[in-house]
């Protein structure tokens, strides 16, 4: 590892973002290198610093009542002040414990699909940083390929124990998108199939692996570090799109590989 490929994983490794494998890459030119090791000192100086530095803007008091003033009340409220009820509801005791019980299960089952909810954006959105990640350190020199060629049946046969899925390689050359060839990557504390194509300048990794996130019938998509990312399962795989390329083209080349590993025309 050169000083250029280390500086760019200095923030991922400080972060805890790196596999066991760069960061001990990372580490070992740190070990040996004055100029990137005082670089390394200067960003956790500058972490620490952040998180010692009270940031955060604290609101008034008063702030919470003035707004609440100042905002119009609820219909019921309104039409409690004009109309007075001729006469209370007096509820039994039957009547609380069971409402109690009913709401509480009732708010026992919101807060689990809550979780649920909160716990499978999470998954989702900590698997497509390390995508990304992945995606952005392939692009150093000399790591985005293991096996460099547009063969497909050399590709396919690279990967046999090595990840522990048969991922599918998809010639696309004559759609538009040419394949490159394959590496071995890690998300997630995972190896997973990278299998990479090229559309005029851009690159298209394609990670392939198990149960790699949330389990999704249609594609999803979304935007990270300013990188394109589609995620669908299929087949009992995950897949995983990354490119700098237009959202469009991205979604044609999804279509395309979704369409030939059904072996269904595009």
């Amino acid at each position: 590892m050169n000083c250029a490929e280390c500086e760019v994983l200095l923030h991922a490794l400080i972060d805890g973002e790196l596999d066991a494998g760069h960061a001990r890459d990372v580490e070992a030119h740190v070990a040996t290198c004055s100029g990137c090791a005082e670089k390394l000192e200067g960003f956790r100086a500058m972490r620490q610093a952040m998180a010692a530095a009270n940031l955060k803007q604290t609101a008034p008091a008063h702030l919470r009542s003035r707004i609440e003033a100042a905002l119009p009340l609820p219909p019921a409220q309104v039409s409690a002040k004009i109309v007075t009820p001729r006469k209370f509801f007096q509820p039994s005791r039957r009547l609380f414990f069971g409402g109690f019980a009913a709401g509480t299960a009732l708010s026992a089952a919101l807060a689990a699909t809550l979780v649920l909810t909160v716990f499978t954006n999470d998954r989702e959105q900590t698997v497509a940083d390390e995508v990304v990640s992945a995606h952005i350190r392939s692009l150093q020199p000399g790591h985005l390929m293991d096996v460099e060629t547009s063969d497909q049946h050399t590709v396919k046969p690279w990967f046999d124990g090595k990840v522990d899925v048969a991922p599918p390689v998809i010639d696309l050359t004559a759609e538009g998108f040419t394949l490159l060839g394959g590496r071995l990557d890690y998300i997630d504390g995972e190896s997973v199939a990278a299998v990479v194509y090229k559309r005029r300048k851009h690159v298209i990794n394609l990670f392939v692996a198990q149960r790699l996130g949330a389990t999704h019938g249609n594609v999803a998509d979304r935007t990270v570090q300013g990188y394109n990312v589609r995620h669908w399962s299929a087949g009992g795989l995950d897949f995983w799109a990354v490119s700098d390329l237009d959202p469009a083209e991205l979604d044609e080349f999804v279509a395309k590989i979704s369409a030939a590993f059904r072996g269904t025309p595009s």
